[in-house]
């Protein structure tokens, strides 16, 4: 029998502290400041029938795409890597674009827009280049953005349409303040004129610890409504995830949530739809059940 992947996590994360290159991470982030590496994820992706990832960068550093690359080369699990270049430097990034995509398992970039104090960053002039190297290179644009980001998102999405982006977290709606727009608006925008995905991933640390899965239930709705389940991927987030929940239950809610899809539905947005976008090779195979 052909191995096939069938269920992707589509947004998870590794680091060593050692490294001393995640300028976000400190101490007061007691459950997140230590190791995560992938003997702690194994058992969780086995627990949940979970095929295959695609390691997402957690470093501004050229250094830590080529630790997240070493992982890759050592874990078949690990399907695909999203890295970072500083997409600043123009020409020289589309080089570094051109050396990363000599291995298979590079699938794209992902600039930490959310940490940018200028909102209209991802409109610089600076950047086309190296957008236009994604472009021709078949390679993928995580927007880590907020709600603030969109409008300015949509520009970028207009002006390189044929740009394949994923919104990572559904755009980090402000649920734990309840807020709906301008994000659910602006977000459908973004849907409704662009080819762009989404990522099911980081609601539940958006929210209030007092807040449950019935106050995340209308953010899921709109992201299911506005990218059909055709453009929603579904990912962990973990281990930030465990800020808020774990693995084990943040992916049987999301079951829950789209059990009154049909199979073909819930196979796209547990993976075959991050196959799809990330353009991911086959490997090995689970059994059916969604």
């Amino acid at each position: 029998m052909t191995n096939v992947m069938r269920r992707i996590d589509s947004h998870q994360h590794f680091w060593r502290l050692a490294r001393r290159d995640y300028g976000w991470l400190t101490p007061e982030l007691t459950s997140l400041y230590r190791d995560f590496l992938p003997e702690h994820l194994a058992p969780l992706l086995r627990a949940a029938n979970i095929d295959a990832t695609v390691l997402v960068q957690a470093a501004p550093t050229l250094e830590e795409t080529a630790y997240l690359l070493s992982l890759a080369g050592e874990e078949d699990f690990i399907a695909g890597v999203v890295g970072w270049v500083d997409m600043t430097r123009g020409h020289e990034a589309v080089a570094e674009l051109g050396r990363l995509a000599q291995n298979p398992k590079f699938r794209g970039i992902r600039p930490m827009i959310q940490e940018i104090e200028d909102p209209e960053w991802m409109l610089d002039e600076r950047l086309g280049p190296v957008f236009e190297a994604l472009i021709e290179g078949d390679l993928c644009f995580d927007a880590l953005v907020k709600p603030e980001h969109l409008p300015c998102l949509l520009e970028l999405l207009r002006r390189y349409p044929a740009l394949k982006a994923v919104i990572d977290h559904g755009a980090k709606p402000r649920i734990a303040a309840s807020e709906w727009e301008p994000w659910a608006e602006d977000l459908a925008s973004i849907a409704g004129g662009a080819s762009a995905y989404c990522k099911l991933s980081g609601l539940i640390t958006e929210a209030a610890p007092e807040q449950g899965d019935a106050d995340l239930r209308p953010y899921f709705d709109h992201l299911l409504g506005l990218f059909g389940p055709g453009r929603l991927m579904w990912g962990s987030d973990w281990p930030v995830l465990n800020l808020a929940g774990d693995y084990a239950a943040w992916h049987e809610t999301c079951r829950q949530w789209t059990a009154e899809l049909s199979a073909a539905e819930r196979r796209g947005i547990f993976g075959e739809n991050a196959i799809r976008f990330y353009g991911l090779k086959p490997g090995r195979r689970s059994p059916e059940g969604y």
